[in-house]
């Protein structure tokens, strides 16, 4: 029997040795270092995007409206931003030119035909005037404007209601005060009836009952305009000068604009500069006003004696604006103290002026301050401190004449906010500020509709303030 044939080895280099596997670690380390990397890849490949995006949107487009910063360019571009779709009513033509000539006819006017030949007497109140004049221009001319005007209701996201409330006001025949001459007999003008007949017709408007006037648009900028009806109208969108005789519950910087007066001295023409300012600081007007503006007084006892500072009792007439403009075109500072309300149209003079406002008014509001900051155009002091003997002028006159000149730079950039006349200007951008509001709109809307009226114990401020809801839900 055979033996088993030995198997022979192979000779060593024909060995085969599978390869043995990597340590874990270094496999661990690999997995590291590819993550390393993908994650390296992908970081720079969004750098690039994310600085293409930067350039394209900021650097090489049209810039935005102007919405945060006054160093926009005034020309902004608005054509590619959706406008706010405002329907103006055709109101009853006595509500508007009929106000015009009322005014006129208090006056030893006469009766007009034309209601062309009409024109809108000039004072602090205007902005009616502009807004109303502005919706009449033909759409060609508005390009950049925040809204545009409709002629069908339906298309509208908000309703414009051009009552000149603040002329209405005024309107009343003039009593005479000579009592040798008797007076001309002229029509009667209420205001408050034309008020209540305002309401009357509106309240006959499908689209004033559809939201409960949430979408409504009404300017009220004198302090006691639609004091009347004011509480049939505070859901709608107010445009104002201040809320000093406003209510909490009727009004809100959350809902309505503020609006700036229309300055009535002539805008400063001049470049910055302090050689031909020789006055300190500048003041003309009423020195006694009611419960808010007693602080008048005082700073007429404190300041009138001061040899560069010029501070005046004077009633607003021609000769009072020659002056008032001769006046702040020559002072570095002019006083702002708070009157009968809290605002007037001395500061907006003030700004157009580029003489640095120093406010004096604790309850202040100001329009346009998403856009503008204040503390760079003026300065505020507390209505206890101004008091202070000494206090004002000597702050004052610590203030650097390199300062003086940083606030009159300031001034130069936004004063275009207050010129109502400026194409760019006040009436752009009381448009920009309406059209913000349409998204609280819509939600007051549809938050009226779900809720339980209810009698509460403190007024709700209509915006902040939650309710019961009144929709029953089924599943």
């Amino acid at each position: 029997m055979n033996p088993r044939p030995k198997l022979r080895s192979p000779p060593p280099s024909s060995v085969i040795i599978p390869p043995a596997s990597p340590p874990k670690s270094l496999i661990n380390k690999m997995r590291r270092k590819f993550t390393r990397s993908t994650l390296t890849l992908a970081t720079t490949l969004f750098s690039i995007l994310a600085l293409y995006a930067f350039f394209n949107t900021f650097i090489f487009s049209d810039p935005p409206n102007n919405v945060g910063s006054v160093s926009f360019s005034r020309n902004y571009n608005t054509q590619n931003l959706k406008s706010v779709k405002v329907y103006m009513y055709d109101l009853p033509r006595k509500f508007t030119y009929g106000v015009i000539e009322s005014y006129a006819l208090a006056r030893g006017g006469e009766k007009q035909s034309d209601d062309s030949l009409l024109k809108y007497p000039g004072n602090q109140h205007s902005a009616e005037w502009y807004l109303f004049s502005d919706l009449n221009r033909p759409s060609l001319e508005r390009v950049g404007s925040a809204v545009t005007r409709v002629m069908d209701p339906e298309e509208a996201d908000l309703f414009y209601v051009p009552f000149f409330s603040s002329l209405s006001l005024v309107a009343n025949p003039i009593r005479s005060n000579n009592a040798v001459v008797a007076p001309v007999k002229r029509p009667t003008y209420s205001d408050e009836e034309t008020q209540e007949s305002l309401i009357e017709w509106l309240e006959k408007q499908e689209y004033w009952k559809r939201n409960n006037g949430w979408d409504h648009v009404f300017i009220c900028q004198d302090p006691n305009a639609l004091y009347k009806v004011v509480d049939k109208v505070k859901n709608g969108v107010l445009l104002v000068s201040d809320f000093g005789r406003l209510a909490r519950n009727q009004a809100s910087l959350v809902k309505d604009v503020i609006l700036p007066y229309s300055h009535r001295i002539n805008t400063y023409t001049g470049d910055i500069g302090v050689d031909n300012r020789n006055s300190l600081l500048f003041f003309m007007g009423n020195r006694y006003r009611k419960e808010g503006g007693k602080i008048r007084d005082l700073l007429f006892q404190l300041l009138e004696k001061e040899e560069d500072v010029i501070i005046k009792h004077g009633a607003q007439s021609r000769e009072s604006r020659r002056e008032a403009r001769k006046g702040m075109h020559t002072s570095k500072f002019c006083l702002h103290p708070a009157g009968d309300t809290p605002s007037a149209c001395r500061l907006f003079d003030a700004i157009v002026s580029l003489c640095v406002p120093v406010i004096i008014s604790d309850h202040i509001e100001l329009p346009f301050e998403d856009v503008v900051d204040y503390r760079k155009i003026a300065i505020f002091v507390d209505s206890n401190t101004a008091v202070k003997p000494g206090f004002l002028v000597k702050k004052l006159r610590k203030v650097s004449m390199e300062r003086v000149l940083e606030y009159q730079r300031e001034l130069k950039k936004v004063k275009h906010y207050y010129e109502y006349e400026d194409p760019d200007g006040t009436v752009k951008e009381i448009w920009r500020q309406v059209s913000l509001k349409l998204p609280l709109v819509r939600l007051m809307i549809n938050r009226d509709k779900r809720l339980v009226k209810r009698e509460l114990p403190e007024p709700d401020c209509s915006c902040l303030c939650s309710n019961e809801t009144g929709i029953l839900t089924t599943l």
